[in-house]
């Protein structure tokens, strides 16, 4: 069976292709980058609503089929930024009625862990899932996926990206952030905002901007923020690791394609007698062959929606969904 994906909850409109033997046919993208400022969602949104058909176009001709071929339509129901789910959401329904063939909408959280355990091998893992709009840690139990800790104000990459725009390094300023911390060589005290399993990010970036404000190096700033904030990252999701007991931890999201939050957990994981999972950098970032994948697998274990059991959430929550395909 082929599955076309269509991704837009946030930055990116992103669609890709794949077949029932996990194999990505095609996966293109294009990622919404404002003049000056932050994502506003609807000038993302009036950006995916321009690339949409071409996009579809492109991911259609890289995989080497027509539209015909598609058996299935799959896209992202939430959670996200409305404007720009909605996109995605009615490019996804056109082409269901157009093609009269299935659809199915997914939660964009869980996409990212299929994704991982599709295309690294990982079988049963804890997911440290790091990204713009969210931090969740997320884990398999009793036909669902729970949250065992999440993030109480903002995501990681948001406080990065709003660090980066205040300190201005731009906007997407999180791998800029990493580059700057390689130079680092003082540690500055910042909160380290762990809450049970919860944690909070927003004193961070606040603290940070004061110790710009001191005239500390930006270098040394940026090391800071990365070694607080990822250091309770790994807190949390070991700390999971050891409630659930599993011997796995994968990472999904934007901020997974750093390095150094790459370099703790692995560590982390090493000294439990665990393995540390992540996918390729394509497939962390948001795209469209994890929506695919995701309502790939849905469907094959007998979900089906109607047009009218499309409406976009907002608010759609990582354990909300029930698990038919584990």
């Amino acid at each position: 069976m082929i599955t076309l994906g269509i991704e837009g909850t946030a930055h990116t409109l992103g669609v890709g292709v794949v077949d029932s033997e996990k194999k990505v046919l095609s996966n293109v993208l294009d990622m919404y980058r404002p003049p000056e400022g932050g994502l506003h969602p609807r000038e993302a949104a009036n950006h995916h609503a321009d690339v949409v058909a071409d996009i579809i176009t492109r991911s259609v001709k890289e995989a080497g089929i027509t539209l015909n071929d598609v058996d299935l339509i799959s896209f992202s129901m939430g959670p996200g930024l409305g404007p720009c789910l909605r996109v995605a959401a009615t490019a996804a329904r056109s082409l269901s009625c157009r093609l009269g063939i299935p659809i199915i909408g997914v939660n964009h959280c869980i996409a990212h862990i299929e994704i991982g355990n599709a295309t690294t091998g990982c079988t049963d893992p804890v997911l440290l899932y790091a990204s713009g709009g969210n931090t969740q840690i997320i884990a398999y139990s009793d036909k669902r996926y729970r949250i065992f800790g999440e993030t109480q104000d903002v995501g990681i990459g948001n406080m990065l990206d709003k660090l980066g725009r205040e300190l201005g390094l731009g906007f997407y300023a999180g791998p800029t952030i990493e580059k700057l911390a390689k130079g680092g060589d003082r540690l500055l005290d910042l909160p380290y905002s762990v809450k049970g399993m919860d944690i909070s990010f927003s004193g961070i970036m606040t603290a940070a901007l004061a110790l710009k404000d001191r005239g500390e190096r930006l270098e040394d700033i940026a090391m800071s923020v990365q070694e607080t904030a990822f250091g309770m990252l790994t807190e949390v999701t070991e700390r999971a690791m050891a409630h659930v007991g599993k011997d796995e931890v994968l990472l999904g999201g934007g901020v997974a394609q750093n390095m150094r939050l790459r370099e703790m957990v692995d560590t982390m994981a090493k000294e439990r007698g665990a393995k540390m999972y992540c996918p390729d950098r394509r497939f962390c970032m948001d795209n469209g062959a994890m929506i695919a994948w995701l309502g790939n697998i849905m469907y094959n274990s007998g979900v089906r929606m109607s047009i009218e059991d499309t409406e976009v959430r907002q608010r759609f929550r990582t354990d909300e969904v029930s698990v038919t395909w584990r």
